[in-house]
């Protein structure tokens, strides 16, 4: 009897692919309701919106595409493994590798880039736009095009083959471009996401911080303020000019003066200045050019769109200190509700709106719960940075100790083939590289160094959105590339992306030992991060607060009326507050401007400068965070609500004759403090007798006002108190005239 064996039919795709479109449009809805959240989607050209979308949905669309790859076999033969996952065929994964990345790769140099500058240029024609787009990336082009020719007479001379050796260049030098910035990135959002959430538990700590930055924000939302009102000064100005070379340019005048007169006709009343500039306004040439025009043109879009992002910051401070404050306060009365008769009426959310919660179940979770899930989230997600940066070390020397191998592989993860990828490992796959492009995504809106990019709600402006799009689409190819090494050798280069971008990198030993040395670098934004080095750097070099990483990162939550000094401490943040939250800001600001308008026409003075200020004493306030920190003090008049050093706030009332209202000490600074306990003790302390000879007999030489009498003789001579400005006959408080020292 002969007996026919029949092979084991091979699993069919179907479901996977089914799968795959599925996710496909759930990541095309979550793109465009992330840009609806950034950008008014009805307003927003095409130009700007397509290519936005695409440089997200790229992206997302490898986050998919790993997890694939990674359980997918590398060919479709019966003798492969069967595939426990989500699984696709080889071919079908080639040509998603290679849509993905050159795409992205375009997007990420070239299209981006030149729309970025088209959008942020300020010239009319679309032709003088791109000209002056490609101006402005000359420079970039050329740091990239010559650092490529160099990467390709490398690789010419290692690889020798000429093909081959110019698609490596191009891919190898792109990778290694991204990975030096991811991995920086990366390492400071891997502390800085842990910490956060850890700070966010403590609520009263969470109030302190928010009222230490309030001082800075509102400056930063007034200097944009007067910023922009010099500039619309300056185009009424400009649209009074009748005749010359004006006449030339009579249509594009028109059109910023009526950009000018339509954002003031939009602006509500009550937020109308009773004065426009501050007296510095820049005026016009002689002769009106087209250059002139466009930078004129490009300052004032630049300051509407800095205008908006600093008073949405303010407003975004506003709402999270009204829920802070109310957490607080749901202490005593054990009930809690957001959005009745509060600022955050018209914020709420949806899913607060439609939240099943009573007000007592609401402060239950917000005020016993919700720290304990915070601090679990923290605490789980400080674990998976440990184990990102575990494994970034021990990858290459030791593949077998690194940790995330073992949660991805769950099938025969020690055996030759490197083992198997199943369902639940793409999961977990899908977490971590999600988790790393949030540590490196999140980092760049803390850093302070971008030409004054933001994102901000329903408003971002186009070369914004431009950049941040194009930094998703750079960082997202070198970090899954980099997440697949975790997995050991025998896994990753069994892969089609290993085949299509892996070995280009690992073409040339220099990039193959990049590959896998670099990525140990990530300690120093680590540490660096951790320790608070940046903050150290910054004051030691003095850059402040205006350059490099920072935030909440660099506060330790302590210290912060000492760290904060010279920007606003935490009780000037709370008067701020506190007159924004009544209404009288705006008068504040008013008649602030009213003043400071008439001095600067006068003859100059300090632009925004505070009039008045008055510190708020601590009444029984915590030392850690107050309870009530709207409640009003007996000394808080109107005052001055821009964040300046006590001492400048009071030298400003001194020049201008204002009363300037003393406090009880405690917005004293420690140099302050100790100047003040030195003088009155100086002036205070009598001379014993046998000290009061001293210095008798020492002449003191002419060239520094000296006579025949010895340098403690003459009137008061012999008292040491005029050495330091004390003195009893009631002169000392001249500067000089006898070479006395002042302290």
């Amino acid at each position: 009897m002969i007996t026919t064996s029949t092979a084991a039919p091979s699993p069919s795709p179907v479901l996977s692919e089914t799968f795959s479109l599925l996710s496909l449009l759930l990541i095309s809805i979550t793109v465009l309701l992330i840009l609806r959240h950034y950008l008014p989607l009805r307003t927003t050209p095409a130009y700007l919106l397509l290519p936005v979308f695409f440089a997200l949905f790229l992206p997302a669309s490898i986050g998919l595409l790993v997890p694939i790859d990674l359980a997918s076999p590398l060919d479709s033969s019966s003798s492969s493994p069967i595939p426990k996952g989500i699984w696709l065929p080889p071919a079908a994964l080639r040509v998603g590798w290679r849509i993905t990345y050159w795409l992205t790769f375009a997007l990420t140099w070239f299209i981006l880039p030149i729309l970025a500058e088209y959008s942020d240029s300020g010239f009319r024609e679309p032709k003088a736009k791109v000209l002056d787009s490609l101006r402005a990336n000359a420079q970039y082009y050329a740091v990239v095009f010559g650092s490529g020719l160099v990467g390709f007479v490398y690789v010419l001379w290692s690889y020798g083959k000429f093909d081959a050796s110019l698609k490596g260049t191009i891919m190898a030098l792109a990778y290694c471009w991204g990975l030096i910035l991811a991995i920086y990135l990366m390492g400071h959002g891997l502390v800085s996401i842990p910490r956060r959430l850890f700070r966010s538990a403590d609520v009263s700590g969470r109030l302190r911080r928010l009222q230490c930055h309030a001082p800075r924000i509102y400056e930063k939302m007034e200097d944009a303020e007067m910023e922009l009102e010099d500039l619309e000064l300056q185009v009424g100005e400009l649209g009074r000019r009748k005749g010359g070379s004006a006449e030339l340019f009579r249509d594009w005048i028109e059109d910023l003066v009526d950009m000018v007169s339509l954002e003031a006709q939009m602006t509500p009343s009550n937020a109308r200045r009773a004065v426009r500039g501050t007296g510095n306004e820049r005026g016009l040439p002689n002769v009106i050019t087209e250059k002139w025009l466009a930078e004129l043109t490009r300052d004032l879009v630049r300051a509407r769109h800095a205008r908006s992002r600093y008073g949405s910051e303010w407003n975004r401070l506003l709402e999270e200190v009204v829920r802070t404050q109310a957490i607080l306060d749901s202490a005593g009365s054990k009930r809690l509700d957001f959005g009745k008769g509060t600022r955050t009426a018209g914020s709420t959310s949806l899913w607060e709106r439609a939240s099943l919660f009573t007000p007592y179940t609401r402060y239950l979770f917000h005020y016993h719960v919700a720290p304990y899930l915070r601090m679990a989230l923290g605490g789980v997600l400080g674990l998976a940075s440990v184990c990102i940066v575990w494994s970034e070390l021990v990858k290459d020397l030791f593949p077998s100790l690194s940790v995330i191998r073992y949660t991805v592989i769950h099938h025969d993860p020690l055996g030759e083939s490197g083992g198997q990828v199943g369902l639940a490992g793409q999961a977990i796959a899908a977490f971590w590289l999600l988790y790393m492009c949030a540590a490196a995504l999140i980092s760049i809106t803390e850093v302070k160094v971008w030409r004054g990019r933001a994102l901000v709600k329903r408003n971002t402006a186009p070369e914004s959105a431009f950049w941040y799009a194009s930094q998703v689409a750079r960082l997202s190819v070198p970090l899954s590339y980099n997440f697949m090494t975790f997995l050991g050798s025998a896994l990753y280069k069994d892969t089609v992306f290993y085949g299509f971008l892996g070995k280009l990198i690992d073409l040339t030993p220099l990039g193959e030992w990049f590959n896998y040395l670099f990525p140990a670098f990530i300690l120093l934004p680590v540490f660096a991060t951790l320790f608070g080095l940046y903050g150290k750097v910054q004051t030691m070099f003095g850059f402040g607060a205006a350059f490099g990483m920072g935030g909440e990162d660099e506060d330790d939550g302590e210290g912060e009326e000492e760290r904060f000094y010279g920007t606003g401490s935490w009780r000037e943040g709370r008067d701020l507050i506190e007159r924004e939250l009544n209404g009288t800001s705006a008068s504040v600001r008013n008649n602030r401007r009213a003043e400071l308008g008439s001095s600067t026409n006068g003859g100059g003075g300090r632009r925004g400068g505070p009039i008045l200020s008055i510190p708020r004493s601590s009444t029984g306030s915590s030392a850690r965070a107050p309870t009530t920190p709207f409640a009003t003090s007996p000394t808080s008049g109107g005052g001055g609500s821009r964040h300046q050093a006590n001492t400048s706030a009071r030298r400003v009332g001194r020049d201008r004759g204002q009363v300037t209202l003393s406090n009880d000490g405690d917005d004293e600074n420690f140099f302050e403090a100790l100047g003040h306990r030195m003088k009155n003790t100086i002036d205070t302390f009598d001379t014993p007798d046998w000290f009061k000879g001293f210095g008798e007999g020492i002449k003191k030489p002419k060239w520094m006002g000296g006579d025949d009498n010895g340098g403690g003789s003459g009137k008061g001579g012999g008292d040491i108190r005029r050495w330091f400005g004390g003195g009893g006959d009631g002169s000392s408080s001249s500067g000089g005239g006898q070479g006395r020292i002042r302290l």
